[in-house]
């Protein structure tokens, strides 16, 4: 933890002392019940006087708060019973979500590993060859372990797994043999989403544990340090097994070494305390490929010779319009993947000069998932394809022939589906061009309930996917809007910074614009426009509600970020400085305190109807955060609309089991409904949503961005 010289406490659980006797709230009758003790905590921080009347739900497991959350959970339950749409949701997003998924392969000698999921399964299977290896079901029939990460040895023997309980991603790494299903090493712990790097002879592998970067031998206990220092690593190995890269997550930047291995020698630094992300990774044809932001924000590729790696020439120049997603190094050809105008591409570009030679055929305009190949190179890609009405199949393009097929296809089906999508440019309040993608029903016009969905933050990407969740809203007459925002990754790294530190409030205007744009052009209405966000996500929901309260009639707010002066205290919000800024620099308190949700509450406002979403086992983003939001709220609105918590105490941040991803989704869409002029649905229609993407990705109901 770095030093906050100007907070008096850095406990993140800290209380000055037990909350004494609840004082008198302007809110509404139905939320007396829910009325918290007030604390008169009031600390000087960079010349302000900071509020934190509720500074003692920080604390999860005292008396107080343990008493505060039963009072909620009755208050969820009573308001869930009343939502005559839930069951009716939940049957639908079961139904709509039952195509179950498949990833691109991944080789290993002769052996194909793939994650697929049955449409009765609560997570993903491991198979290889088509049989099944890793079932997370079948090691714990709870449905409360996770298969993390995996990464098979070179040969295809043996898979390093990593698995995680109760949704903490605090993850165990074991070591399988495939042929015969024996545990060959593990547990070993302190490996959250660890990558691992196998060498040749299957005997070792380089990997993280506790943020150190370690070698380890199969059996043994010993391992030895290969760099000094915590961070947040990755790593990769050359086929030939030569060939280490370690990279290292420095601020807005990232720290690069080369190790040769075949040479008793320290890995050579490469990159250091540079203002750019660079990823190294020696091809199966011996050359040093170098993808950079360096003086190309939406990224470039170079070349060179991994016995000179610091000489570097171009390659493949960067298209200002389409940043970098993707690279497969093929045997004649360079696939490179890129995202336009948040749409999926795949160029190709010969092997020898770079020059551009045509690209791959797509299904469709949508979202294309990371090229896979064979380690050794060969003439064939494999990637996913996905948009907003079709669930995400695998492609296969054969460069011999350039031409591309369907090689898998999720395991289940759906029938036709009654939506269109449409893509529109709106503008922000400082004139900048924005772009979001509206699904609804064909035909149909008016101000109709919506649901306006953003991120905008971490370079994430948000782009066309198969989601459940949105076209169960549709079905039922609703519009779902998929809002990009500054912040995002979809126009490269200097979009991605435009919406970062100082610049935070523009995010939070570009989502305002979008609902402004949806309410003047007639596509909803004050009374029918609600609010969904995720972690980061979160955080935009919670600025937006309360910066301008009178624009929505609902909000969803899960797993959020909302105290942001105290965010560093506590989960991983140590991590997230390079985007947000630390309280302890009198510079970026200022912007915080500016925009954070919890410090801009104020009493006798008539704020929208609010749920929130949080699980007892993230370790990424506290629930204090949504706690003390949720008390703050209660207090201080005069209004009659609902503001209430649902705990799911099983589950944390990332993925979660089917079942309880649909019952969480179709809550969410009940309240949603309920809260924005339900839309008219027949006795035949029913409105039901699933999860928003797959677990684990930004728009999931499981975050990666944070």
């Amino acid at each position: 933890m770095h030093p906050r010289p100007h907070h008096p406490s850095t406990s993140p659980h800290s209380s000055p002392g037990a909350p004494s006797g609840p004082a008198p709230q302007p809110g509404a009758d139905v939320h007396s019940r829910a009325s918290a003790p007030r604390l008169p905590l009031v600390e000087e921080l960079h010349g302000h006087a900071v509020a934190d009347p509720y500074r003692w739900l920080e604390d999860a497991d005292s008396p107080e708060t343990l008493h505060w959350q039963q009072i909620q959970d009755e208050l969820w339950l009573q308001h869930a019973a009343g939502l005559s749409n839930r069951f009716r949701f939940r049957t639908r997003i079961k139904n709509l979500s039952a195509v179950g998924s498949t990833t691109a392969p991944l080789w290993r000698g002769d052996r194909c590993f793939v994650l697929r999921q049955e449409p009765a399964q609560e997570h993903p299977v491991l198979f290889v060859d088509d049989v099944p290896l890793l079932d997370p079901q079948q090691l714990d029939p709870t449905g409360s372990t996770n298969l993390d990460s995996w990464q098979p040895s070179p040969d295809g023997s043996l898979v390093a797994y990593q698995l995680s309980s109760g949704g903490t991603e605090q993850a165990r790494l074991f070591v399988l043999d495939v042929a015969t299903g024996n545990l060959v090493d593990g547990p070993i712990d302190g490996c959250r989403y660890s990558p691992v790097a196998w060498l040749p002879d299957g005997e070792s592998f380089y990997y993280v544990r506790f943020r150190h970067v370690l070698r380890h031998r199969l059996g043994s206990a010993d391992d030895l340090q290969v760099l000094p220092g915590e961070a947040s690593y990755g790593l990769e190995l050359s086929a030939d097994g030569r060939w280490l890269t370690i990279s290292a997550v420095r601020g807005s930047g990232n720290d690069l070494w080369l190790a040769d291995l075949s040479k008793d020698e320290p890995p050579a630094v490469i990159q250091k305390d540079v203002d750019a992300i660079t990823l190294l990774s020696v091809g199966p044809d011996g050359r040093l490929y170098v993808v950079t932001t360096r003086d190309a924000p939406t990224g470039r590729i170079c070349i060179g010779d991994p016995e000179e790696p610091l000489v570097w020439h171009d390659f493949v120049p960067a298209d200002p319009e389409a940043p970098l997603s993707s690279l497969a190094v093929l045997d004649k050809v360079v696939l490179v993947g890129r995202t336009r105008r948040a749409l999926g591409e795949i160029v190709v570009h010969d092997l020898v000069t770079g020059r551009r030679l045509g690209e791959v055929e797509l299904p469709g305009a949508g979202s294309v998932g990371s090229l896979t190949s064979r380690p050794e190179g060969g003439y064939e890609a494999w990637f996913s394809y996905t948009d907003s009405v079709t669930p995400a199949a695998i492609f296969k393009y054969d460069a011999s022939t350039a031409r591309t097929t369907r090689w898998s296809d999720p395991p289940g089906a759906i029938g036709e589906l009654d939506a269109e999508t449409q893509e529109l440019e709106y503008r922000s309040a400082d004139g900048t061009v924005l772009r979001m993608l509206v699904i609804a029903k064909p035909g149909r016009s008016g101000p109709r309930p919506a649901i306006l969905y953003g991120y905008g933050g971490f370079g994430q990407s948000l782009t066309p996917t198969y989601s459940a969740f949105a076209l169960a809203w549709v079905e039922a007459g609703g519009v779902f809007v998929t809002a990009n925002l500054r912040g995002g990754g979809e126009g490269g790294e200097d979009w991605h910074r435009a919406g970062t530190l100082g610049g935070k409030q523009k995010v939070f205007d570009d989502y305002i614009a979008a609902a402004e744009f949806l309410i003047a052009e007639g596509w909803t209405s004050t009374d029918r426009l609600a609010l969904c966000g995720e972690s980061n996500g979160g955080l935009l929901v919670g600025a937006a509600v309360t910066q301008r309260p009178e624009l929505f009639a609902a909000a969803v707010c899960s797993a959020p970020l909302l105290d942001m002066v105290r965010y560093e205290l506590s989960g991983l919000g140590a991590n997230w400085v390079p985007e947000f800024g630390s309280a302890s620099d009198p510079v970026a308190f200022e912007h915080l305190l500016s925009y954070s949700p919890y410090h801009r509450v104020v009493p006798g406002v008539k704020y929208p109807a609010v749920l929130f979403t949080v699980f007892g086992g993230d370790t990424r983003v506290d629930p204090l955060h949504a706690r003390k939001m949720c008390a703050a709220l209660q207090y201080a609105t005069d209004s009659d609309r609902p503001i209430v918590f649902r705990l799911d105490q099983t589950s944390g941040h990332g993925p979660r089991p089917a079942s309880t991803s649909i019952a969480l989704a179709a809550d969410i869409l009940a309240f949603l409904s309920t809260h924005t002029t339900p839309p008219t649905t027949s006795s035949g229609d029913h409105p039901t949503p699933a999860q928003h993407g797959s677990p684990g990705e930004v728009g999931s109901f499981g975050w990666a961005g944070l």
